[in-house]
């Protein structure tokens, strides 16, 4: 099995300057190829609605690709690359020659997802030149650990054409990993580096899990006051909010550095704060996703169900609208902007990921379904209850229980992963039952919303 190690890299003051030249190099590198293949579709384009004055064909140039781009290097190792622009002279030969080769690697992903698509047809946009802040990591092939300190406070590791260099030692690694390449990233407060490892004694997961209710658990995902997820067990999770705690002091530092000149080292300090601050926001949010994850694990289900986002259409803006004038009407996107920050600050997609992969190594699967209905109708009998987000619960006189609704939304959505959820459609502007299974699971159901508690009021 294939994974990942990050550690934090400790290079000297010498080792540091030899980074920042190969990365400026890779930058240029990926940039220059870019430039190539953008210059080959301008000249070779001939449009199909106009027709010049004089018809004629272009001369075909080659079309840049990962091979002919790739042949370019032994040439331009030979001597030293001047930028126009800024004058610098590069030098290729000094950065190993597998580290430049994966930066073509990098171009032709890149073109291949804007012109084809990945493998489920889905077309990335159009890859765009990198500057400083959008290029900050290199892969190296061939380096080698050499040692571990007294203590194993420290690793070191040989790299190409730089020898050793050091690494803080956190946690160790696992016994009979290989290393097979690493990755230097620069970030806003150091170097990093990631250890591609593989281990044969992790063996690759196979999702053989049949779930049934026992062994199956639902989540809902909650944007509601501090709650992050609704679970079917009967409990919620607290969400972090980690960009709301610090949006004041962001936007503090945003309009310091608006307010300084371009280029000069104020701003560039100011820069580097408000990326210490994006750093802390992203990391929060990410160490809160792993906490949550494990307590989801510790449960000791096999099977998880949430609900298929679409976060994308979830975060999109509101329609303008206009009247007959012209004019334009309010349209709601003030109220929808809050919302698409709590969106963006929960982080739910790289949520379940994250549970998907700490899910597959401990022997579990995760598994998104439609969350169509789930939120309204009331797990154990086909009622619909809650048709209204202000809804937030239910009391049912009969059996003396109060539903919560985001615990009732986590029930029916383990339900409909276990193909128990009744079959619902619309007729005539009517919402219609027209299959039911509810029979099958309302003892079970029952037993897990009484286990919730009810409030004093109704006590």
């Amino acid at each position: 099995m294939l994974y990942n190690y990050q550690y934090r890299l400790r290079p000297t003051t010498e080792q540091k300057l030899v980074l920042n030249d190969w990365l400026r190099i890779c930058r240029y590198w990926y940039n220059r190829q870019l430039g190539e293949r953008f210059n080959w579709w301008e000249y070779n384009r001939s449009y199909i609605d106009r027709c010049p004055l004089v018809c004629h064909l272009p001369e075909l140039k080659d079309k840049p690709d990962y091979y002919n781009q790739k042949k370019q290097l032994p040439v331009i190792k030979k001597e030293l690359v001047e930028v126009a622009w800024s004058g610098e002279s590069l030098d290729f030969a000094s950065v190993p020659s597998q580290t430049l080769q994966e930066v073509c690697q990098r171009v032709e992903l890149a073109f291949k997802r804007y012109i084809a698509g990945d493998t489920k047809g889905k077309r990335s946009g159009k890859p765009r030149f990198k500057n400083e802040a959008r290029f900050r990591s290199m892969v190296f092939e061939g380096a080698k650990l050499h040692s571990c300190s007294v203590g194993g406070k420290w690793l070191y590791l040989a790299l190409p054409k730089m020898g050793i260099i050091k690494i803080r030692h956190h946690r160790s690694l696992p016994s009979g990993a290989i290393l097979k390449s690493v990755q230097i990233i620069k970030k806003a407060d150091g170097w990093y580096i990631n250890l591609r490892l593989f281990d044969d004694s992790v063996p690759d997961f196979k999702a053989d899990i049949i779930p049934t209710w026992e062994n199956s658990l639902g989540m809902d995902a909650v944007l509601h006051e501090d709650d992050y997820l609704a679970i079917s067990e009967g409990f919620k999770l607290q969400a972090l909010k980690s960009f709301r705690k610090s949006q004041n002091k962001l936007a503090k530092v945003a309009r310091r550095k608006a307010n300084k000149n371009k280029g000069s080292k104020a701003r560039r300090l100011l820069a580097k704060r408000e990326a210490k601050i994006h750093q802390k926001i992203a990391r929060s949010r990410k160490d809160h996703a792993y906490n949550t994850a494990q307590k989801l694990l510790d449960t000791g289900k096999k099977a998880f169900f949430h609900e298929k986002l679409n976060l994308k259409g979830l975060s999109r803006k509101n329609q303008p609208k206009t009247d007959e004038q012209g004019n334009y009407l309010p349209n709601g996107q003030s109220a929808r902007s809050g919302l698409n920050k709590s969106w963006a600050d929960a982080g739910f997609g790289q949520f379940f990921e994250i549970l998907k992969y700490k899910a597959e190594k401990a022997g579990a699967v995760v598994i998104p379904v439609n969350p169509q209905y789930t939120s309204q109708l009331l797990p154990y009998k086909d009622e619909l209850v809650f048709t209204d987000v202000s809804i937030r619960s239910y009391w049912d006189q009969e059996l003396k229980l109060l539903i919560d609704r985001d615990i009732s939304s986590s029930v029916n959505i383990k339900r409909v992963g276990l193909d128990l959820f009744p079959t619902i459609k619309r007729r005539k502007g009517r919402i219609v039952i027209t299959r039911s299974c509810t029979n099958l699971t309302s003892k079970e159901v029952l037993s897990t919303l009484q286990g919730v508690g009810k409030p004093a009021l109704y006590a």
